[in-house]
């Protein structure tokens, strides 16, 4: 009997270096700069039994966000215009905001909840998160969950 699907987001540092390699392979085949699988690996540097291993089982997350629902949670100092700058990251990535809930700010620290829809136009949603956590001010943001 086949194991359940488990799915975990993990920030890019976190994982091996051969899980990494394994997505670059993916990369080189479906834009076409190899011509083979053996081209791709041998330019990365990993053997093609890890990435047959492997390659089934990651990929960039806004490979699979596309046409869905991401749901977000940032902690954030409560700063004027810095709910603001967060929004605009989102509009700049061209995702649609669907829901915003700003929680009273305790010790100076307020948790924003989004809510915004992955479109075809979106861009990559990984950059996304990682430019919200680039703005002073932002001190994490989290995928809560993706319908």
């Amino acid at each position: 009997m086949e194991e359940a699907a488990v799915y975990f987001v993990v920030k890019r540092r976190a994982l091996p270096e051969v899980l990494l390699k394994v997505v670059e392979v993916n990369r080189l085949l479906e834009t076409q700069k190899v011509s083979s699988v053996q081209e791709a690996v041998e330019r990365v540097g990993i053997s093609r039994s890890s990435y047959y291993k492997y390659k089934q089982d990651i990929f960039p997350f806004y490979d699979s966000a596309q046409g869905t629902t991401l749901t977000l949670s940032c902690q954030m100092d409560d700063e004027p215009g810095l709910l603001s700058d967060v929004l605009k990251v989102v509009a700049d990535f061209r995702a649609n905001i669907l829901t915003i809930h700003q929680t009273i700010p305790i010790n100076g620290i307020a948790t924003l909840s989004l809510s915004i829809q992955i479109l075809d136009t979106t861009g990559d949603v990984s950059d996304m998160v990682a430019e919200m956590e680039r703005h002073n001010g932002v001190h994490s943001v989290k995928v809560l969950g993706r319908e």
